[in-house]
């Protein structure tokens, strides 16, 4: 006889994941760990098709969120979010994920954790695993959460109401500083870098340096095997100057590489999670890139075309089109602070029952 487990599965900005109330896992990580990738892998773990569980078979798609009552308290929730990694049979929750950060609020709000007001619910939740904070409003008119509107989020089909969510104390929140090296620039292979955590630790890279023109698509990327061993080995190196460890393992930090917008953004980018270049780019990642855009001396604010207020937006360029940022700041003795960096994203509910678990985990 199988275990089951209630879910709801969302789409969460340009991911999907599984969701979890944290009352419903066992409360032994190991355990809990078992039961989801059983869940996303089925009986066969490390599948890289996840063809026997409720994974998508890639990174964006094989996401699982754990939402709770927050312990805090300044905070509504808590969110803990688990990262499969692909072909592993292994979890990763050394990162958070901002886009399904989104659906956050709605699930609650469907689950019964909160309860919704007329006409948007706003809470705070608390990223377990970076720590910082997140304001999130949704909209709930009749105290009913809203999926339709007309915001439409680039690497997501059509439109869906638009919720805000304003990130609150990301600066270093999981390498411990916003420059975490403590320089705005690294020297590393010949190469100059510049490492950076404003939600998500990433090292950013000029893609002249790597003598290419950043413009190419995903897939002629994924299929430069001398540019990913170079990226690579770059990125080992410098995890455990960003206080990451040895990070041969881990998805952080991700690498962002950048050059000149071609559309009327800030920047372009190719972002490698943390081997394959993506479609898109993540939230926080998107907040990282941005944060690195104003600061002189870093990589990107060199080829960076800034418009006159970050205040208003910053447009980040990715391969299915642009990410916009807003940064809130505030200069005291010639160094920038961020206060707030405010995204707008979308969700939608897809389905709600139970997931079943074989016997055997």
């Amino acid at each position: 006889m199988q275990t089951s487990i209630p879910f709801m599965l969302f789409r969460g900005g340009s991911s999907k994941a599984l969701f979890f109330h944290l009352a419903d896992l066992p409360a032994d990580v190991a355990t809990r760990d078992k039961y989801i990738l059983a869940a996303m892998e089925g009986v066969g773990q490390g599948d890289l098709r996840q063809i026997d569980g409720m994974g998508g078979a890639t990174s964006l798609t094989s996401k699982v969120a754990v939402v709770s009552p927050s312990k805090e308290k300044n905070a509504d929730l808590d969110y803990l979010f688990l990262q499969v990694v692909i072909g592993k049979g292994k979890i990763s929750t050394t990162q958070t994920c901002g886009n399904i950060l989104a659906a956050v609020v709605p699930f609650a709000i469907e689950s019964g954790l909160i309860k919704a007001n007329n006409p948007s619910t706003t809470a705070i939740v608390n990223l377990v695993n970076t720590g910082g904070h997140c304001e999130v409003t949704v909209e709930t008119p009749n105290g009913i959460v809203n999926y339709n509107g007309q915001t439409k989020v680039d690497g997501v089909p059509g439109t869906s109401a638009p919720i805000l969510c304003n990130y609150l104390g990301t600066e270093g929140a999981t390498c411990g500083s916003l420059f975490p090296t403590g320089n705005l620039l690294d020297i590393v292979d010949g190469i100059s870098v510049t490492c950076i955590d404003n939600g998500m630790p990433e090292i950013l890279i000029r893609a002249s340096d790597l003598l290419i023109s950043g413009n190419e698509s995903p897939l002629e990327l994924n299929s430069n095997e001398e540019l990913k061993r170079k990226l690579e080995h770059i990125r080992l190196q410098m995890g455990p100057k960003m206080n990451l460890g040895d990070v041969t393992n881990q998805t952080i930090p991700k690498i962002c590489v950048v050059s000149v917008p071609l559309n009327g953004g800030a920047i372009n980018t190719r972002t490698f999670i943390p081997h394959v270049c993506h479609e898109a780019i993540g939230v926080l990642g998107a907040v990282s890139t941005a944060t690195a855009c104003i600061i002189a001396g870093t990589v990107a604010n060199k080829i960076a075309s800034l418009p006159s207020s970050h205040e208003a937006g910053l447009s980040i360029e990715h391969p299915t089109g642009e990410f916009t940022v807003k940064l809130i700041t505030e200069k005291t003795e010639g160094k920038i602070s961020i206060k707030k960096s405010i995204v707008l994203r979308t969700s939608r509910l897809i389905s709600m029952g139970e997931v079943y678990i074989p016997k055997h985990i």
